[in-house]
């Protein structure tokens, strides 16, 4: 392995508004492949963005040793550029096609340098991601999400880098791509430091760094020997705060009963002095010291009980506080075998050419189907869920919608207005509820307080999803019929199985499309569609069949 490693030395990071993000954060990451996880909101891009020099700390310092690489979790890249743009070849491809030309001006030999193999190993590195027939002339706005996630990977790994900073890297992509990308990383020598909710990829990790309360602490193995022993630590904790609870209560206890004895004592005492006839000083004397005996046994049984509740306090702290959104779909009941969507020869164009072949495609969604749609990034699975939505015309065919309406989460999260606040956005959304009401609904989605007042625009990737979720599933009125682009994306993997919860509970019928092989057997799918080469037909599972 490299010796490449990032050192983050007492990191502190806060907002603009002074809202503290770390503070004295110190770890090290050394050669190999590390996995960060953390709760949505955590910090975890922000930690990212940090050591690849986009942030600049408020405290402490950062220091990488070697080449940095960095996939942010959304590619600021406009739709204008080409693959060779993006993958910063772009001088050299043009240098070698004047050369071949036959223009031998210096300036091209400058350009290209040593770098005369640039074709050939990029178009290997391209390959090894599924990528390799792209046109390097290729403009990015006839890419997918996905290809253009492999692409901006390519790119980073075209620099040879020794310390390498990926932030959901898996998002977008199809079954292929990932495993591509799984390939890809299982080879990696340098050092990487990831960002991800892809249980598959987190399983290949070779430790697991988990950001909470401001501290980062390793693991080693991957993501299920972790959970493994995080699970068993919650146990122990868990056991230790009935065990300290249950010592209060005794401590309480014991003090209780040591003054009760204390008092009969007293009274018994004074009963007995009065009959002895003993004098008045030394009768004094002996009431001074019992009353002292029993102060000193008071203070001995308090001190036990404060020793106690400190007990009780620590072993609280070590009790994780998992946040998790609680969803709860609206009860929406559709009969089986009722139409809620019929489309016959959908079409739709990719610039000049249709996007299905032949006449296009037929999709009927009777009842409450749970339909997994799948298929290779850029097949057109978005364009097919925004074509059930009516946000894009069919070009021909007939559709029929049943009454009722239909619930779109597109994988842009872009719904929402960014300009305004989250709690607007839902009054929005769900305009008879009550003030109370949307305050009671955003908390389950992990937003209160000063919270709900955000605008859409500043929330982090998993905020948003969040945010919009609340807003697409409980806008009024309550849907039949769920159209679900990516859903997991951003999502951190608590809420990931709240959402599998709650969509094993819906009642409604639901398309959704995702890559996440394990997600998707969690929701109950009961019907696969592949989109593949402009047609669309039924299959056994996400492999097709």
């Amino acid at each position: 392995m490299s010796d490449a490693f990032i050192i983050c030395s007492n990191l502190s990071f806060s907002w603009p508004d002074d809202t503290p993000v770390f503070q004295d954060l110190s770890f090290t990451v050394g050669g190999g492949r590390t996995g960060l996880v953390a709760p949505n909101g955590a910090g975890k891009t922000t930690l990212l963005r940090l050591i690849a020099g986009e942030c600049t700390p408020t405290g402490g310092t950062v220091s990488v040793d070697g080449v940095l690489g960095y996939l942010p979790q959304n590619l600021p890249l406009a739709g204008d550029l080409t693959v060779a743009d993006v993958l910063g070849i772009a001088p050299l491809i043009r240098a070698l096609a004047a050369i071949e030309a036959g223009d031998v001006d210096e300036a091209h030999f400058t350009t290209i340098g040593a770098e005369w193999d640039v074709e050939e190993r990029t178009r290997a590195q391209l390959g090894r991601l599924g990528l390799g027939e792209l046109p390097f002339t290729r403009r990015l706005d006839t890419l997918s999400g996905g290809q253009i996630v492999s692409l901006g990977l390519a790119a980073q790994l075209l620099k040879r880098p020794d310390v390498l900073l990926l932030d959901e890297p898996t998002n977008n992509l199809d079954l292929d791509a990932r495993r591509a990308l799984y390939a890809v990383l299982e080879e990696w020598t340098g050092c990487l430091l990831l960002v991800s909710h892809d249980r598959a990829l987190l399983d290949r990790m070779d430790r697991i760094a988990e950001l909470d309360r401001g501290e980062v602490r390793f693991y080693g193995g991957n993501h299920t020997e972790y959970e493994a022993a995080v699970r068993a630590a919650r146990e122990v904790a868990e056991k230790n705060v009935r065990n300290a609870e249950q010592e209060v209560r005794r401590e309480k206890r014991e003090m209780q009963q040591a003054r009760e004895r204390a008092a009969r004592r007293a009274g018994n005492a004074a009963r007995t002095l009065k009959s002895a006839g003993l004098p008045r000083i030394v009768a004094g004397a002996m009431k001074r010291g019992a009353q002292e005996s029993a102060g000193r046994a008071n203070e001995m049984h308090a001190a036990r009980v404060s020793e106690a509740k400190a007990r009780l306090d620590e072993a609280g702290r070590a009790v994780r506080d998992e946040q998790t959104i609680a969803l709860e779909l609206p009860g929406t009941h559709v009969p089986a075998g009722r139409t809620v969507f019929s489309g016959e020869r959908l079409q739709a164009a990719f610039g000049t050419r249709p996007l299905f072949a032949g006449s296009g495609v037929d999709l009927t969604i009777r009842g409450p189907e749970r339909i997994a749609l799948v298929g290779a990034n850029g097949a057109g699975k978005s364009t097919l869920l925004r074509m059930i939505n009516g946000d894009v015309d069919s070009s021909g065919g007939v559709i029929a919608r049943a009454d009722g309406r239909i619930a779109y989460l597109s994988q842009r999260l872009d719904l929402l207005d960014s300009t305004r606040t989250v709690v607007e956005n839902l009054a929005a959304a769900a305009p008879a509820m009550t003030a109370g009401q949307r305050l009671t609904l955003l908390a389950r989605f992990l937003f209160r307080g000063d919270r709900v007042h955000l605008p859409v625009g500043v929330l982090s990737g998993g905020e948003l999803l969040r945010a919009t979720l609340c807003c697409v599933l409980c806008a009024e009125p309550a849907p039949q019929l769920l159209l679900l682009d990516e859903p997991t994306n951003n999502l951190d993997l608590v809420s990931v199985a709240r959402l599998e919860s709650a969509l094993g509970a819906y009642e409604g019928a639901f398309v959704v499309v995702s890559h996440d092989e394990r997600f998707l057997a969690e929701i109950g799918v009961n019907r696969w569609l592949r989109l593949s080469d402009g047609t669309l037909r039924d299959a056994e599972g996400p492999d097709g069949g």
